[in-house]
């Protein structure tokens, strides 16, 4: 059956399929789970750990309890605790299961004929899955493992009606750099120039809270990257712009200069230059005109002050 015949076959599984829909229609919250998820994992501000493959057996194993419970928490709209099952969705018990794997999720005897929730997520590949299942019979392998636990097999896989698949994950920013990049802002021997250091070289590119916890590993973090001794005053002078997603203000100036705009939590590093009138992209600030420097363009005099951020934070 295509997507359209298996909802209109199933009336429970269609209802849940359309609660979760309504309650993420882009899946933003989705994708902050899964972030937030691996980033929980990672525990970078403790660790400086921020690849999948710096994890233990274990912790890999602890990722799938965590999406349960940090799903629960993130959809406490729209999903209640199960009876016999992880949640309550719609008044149905549903199960959720994860794997590292597409295709890889294990199904214990208690949710065969039950709907899933089945998701998969890759950091490497910036990229995540949730859909709807029911593990009926047909669906599911007929082989079972010792503690008679089975799987969806080719059809059932089939079955699944995507909510998101493969959608962006919100960017692991170190992941994606060269070694020689990653060498040169490790090599600094503080927190503090480690932030700096990432901020002059990842430029126009969306930057995590947890990648500038990881790079700092200290408790005010954020307080790196503040005008007062933090990155913001040290790099103005450079020529640098930091604007913030938490603040509408700031992510209006990343739009406007035609950057990357960064979303909650996050911060865009943006070299810039004075501008004229006709050019594109213009931006007024501290009484003048500026635009986004070129990449080899040599940069002379100090970026401005980004505007007051007082009573503007992101609605």
């Amino acid at each position: 059956m295509t997507a359209v015949e298996v909802l209109r076959s199933d009336a429970p599984l269609a209802e849940v399929f359309a609660a979760l829909r309504d309650a993420d229609q882009d899946g933003l919250r989705f994708a902050r789970v899964f972030r937030d998820t691996f980033d929980q994992l990672y525990d970078g501000q403790h660790t400086g750990r921020f690849r999948w493959e710096q994890l233990n057996k274990t912790e890999k194993t602890h990722f799938g309890t965590l999406i349960e419970i940090n799903l629960r928490r993130e959809f406490s709209d729209v999903i209640d605790d199960g009876d016999l099952l992880d949640y309550r969705i719609c008044g149905f018990d549903i199960d959720c299961k994860y794997s590292q794997k597409m295709g890889g999720w294990m199904l214990p005897p208690e949710c065969f004929d039950q709907l899933l929730i089945v998701a998969q997520a890759s950091d490497d590949e910036g990229c995540w899955s949730v859909g709807l299942v029911r593990a009926t019979q047909e669906n599911r392998r007929t082989s079972e493992n010792r503690d008679r636990k089975s799987g969806l097999n080719e059809h059932g896989r089939s079955q699944i009606v995507w909510l998101h698949y493969r959608s962006a994950l919100p960017p692991n920013i170190l992941l994606h750099l060269d070694d020689s990049i990653i060498k040169s802002i490790l090599a600094k021997t503080s927190g503090q120039q480690r932030i700096n250091e990432l901020l002059r070289r990842v430029t126009n590119m969306r930057i995590g809270r947890n990648t500038i916890a990881t790079l700092a590993q200290q408790a005010d973090y954020m307080k790196r990257l503040r005008d007062n001794g933090g990155a913001r005053g040290t790099l103005r002078a450079e020529g640098y712009l930091i604007p913030g997603g938490d603040y509408d203000v700031h992510k209006k100036v990343a739009r406007d200069l035609g950057a990357m705009v960064p979303e909650r939590g996050e911060v865009v590093s943006l070299r810039v230059t004075a501008a004229s009138s006709t050019d594109e992209h213009a931006v007024a600030l501290d009484g003048a005109l500026w635009r986004l420097a070129g990449s080899d363009e040599l940069v002379t005099m100090p970026a401005p002050r980004l505007p007051d951020t007082r009573n503007t934070r992101d609605s």
